[in-house]
């Protein structure tokens, strides 16, 4: 699937199923939340913590396309073109990167 066909599919399911977008206030709120259960996940799973019983089921495909459905909501709404807008960035983080990274000595 591409992002535009992504961005497509969750707007029909949102036209069908979710009845309409909840505001963007709302869904930069949900935003937060699912991220923040990524990072849980991220926590226990390669972090120092442990799992507790209620994150048991958890699981970070699962949350992860959680992030990536309120992104593309946020998108659609705001009248995003996720396909030109990462395009954009990756243009411009790979002229102002162009050799940064290499001549990170951290990274090597």
């Amino acid at each position: 699937m591409t992002i535009e066909e992504a961005q497509q599919t969750v707007d029909t399911w949102i036209q069908t199923t979710g009845v309409r977008y909840f505001n963007e206030l709302t869904n930069m709120a949900m935003l937060t939340e699912e991220v923040g259960e990524v990072a849980r996940i991220i926590a226990r799973q390669y972090g120092e913590q442990s799992f507790k019983e209620s994150d048991k089921g958890k699981v970070l495909a699962d949350e992860l396309a959680d992030v990536l459905f309120v992104v593309i909501c946020l998108a659609n709404q705001t009248g995003v073109n996720l396909t030109e807008a990462l395009a954009k960035n990756l243009e411009k983080k790979t002229k102002r990167d162009a050799t940064r990274h290499h001549d990170n000595e951290k990274l090597r």
